[in-house]
């Protein structure tokens, strides 16, 4: 799980729901993603930017201070989004309610995969219940739903069902392919969250600490790879991650898998994702 906590507030502050889905590891980068679900038009500032703004941002940087010192938290970067008033606006056209979604999650996650968690999250569960000032709390068999989809429980219960299958694919492609640096094959589900090793060279753990060194991962056209630079134990290695086709569907919301192949430094694996690729799509399709 790569999703530490979920909670659901309102413009004016009020705390309407929150979720702990798991404990977050000490001593990591965890990012807090903010998702906006708001129905109020923006106002333009003719005289100066929000982000620009001295008096604002004193205001700002000392209470988001003050909140990390009381939960033992340190931040080091505030990012703020400077896309175009009309493109904002244009987004909250899809939107009907006055809501503010934060997710603390692990810092590799693809942020258009938990912004597509997050709005049909929205959509199933919160978007009738506006205002929600007024509204009932979240049922159990709605927080299990809430957790379900964090957590990528179709995702995780399609690799479960092929997990003999998957662990012996995996065990004879890294022997065959060992002489040309492939080290390890992980499944993730479409956020980039690991499901499963397939070898024994790594640990789910490891796999974690891999990504967290990573650099900045494009967007992934399907069936289609690209390959980043990482490091683990103070060691260079090469992670190509591979984007499938196949894939749950939850609510209308296609997941698709993403595999990993760890590999030596500067090793060279042609076409090897493709065809590694297209054997695991042929197990989980």
């Amino acid at each position: 799980m790569t999703i530490y906590t979920f909670s659901v507030i309102t413009s004016n502050g009020f705390p309407y729901y929150q979720l702990k889905v798991k404990d977050a590891p000490n001593g990591i980068k965890l990012y807090l993603r903010f998702f906006d679900f708001l129905k109020e038009e923006l106002k333009l500032q003719s005289d100066f930017e929000i982000s620009d703004s001295f008096e604002l941002n004193a205001g700002l940087v000392s209470a988001l201070f003050k909140f990390a010192r009381a939960m033992s938290k340190n931040i080091h970067i505030l990012e703020f989004n400077s896309s175009e008033h009309e493109e904002l606006q244009a987004d909250k056209a899809n939107y009907s309610g006055d809501a503010l979604v934060t997710c603390q999650t692990e810092s590799y996650l693809f942020h258009k995969s938990v912004h597509a968690k997050v709005k049909l999250i929205y959509d199933l569960l919160l978007s009738y219940k506006i205002p929600l000032e007024s509204a009932i709390e979240i049922l159990p068999v709605q927080e299990e739903k809430i957790y379900n989809i964090l957590t990528d429980f179709e995702a995780v219960s399609r690799v479960d069902e092929h997990k003999t299958q998957l662990k012996r694919l995996g065990s004879d492609f890294l022997k065959e392919m060992k002489n040309y640096g492939l080290r390890e094959i992980c499944i993730t589900s479409f956020d980039l969250s690991p499901i499963m090793i397939l070898g024994k060279k790594y640990s789910l753990e490891d796999v974690h600490e891999i990504l967290r060194n990573i650099g900045n991962i494009p967007e992934i056209p399907p069936l289609n790879w690209v390959y980043r630079q990482s490091t683990y134990d103070d060691e260079e290695i090469w992670v190509y991650v591979y984007k499938s086709d196949v894939g749950p569907t939850v609510e209308g919301l296609f997941e698709p898998y993403l595999y990993l192949l760890i590999c030596d430094f500067n090793s060279y694996l042609g076409e090897i994702p493709e065809i590694l690729g297209n054997k695991l799509n042929r197990i989980l399709g």
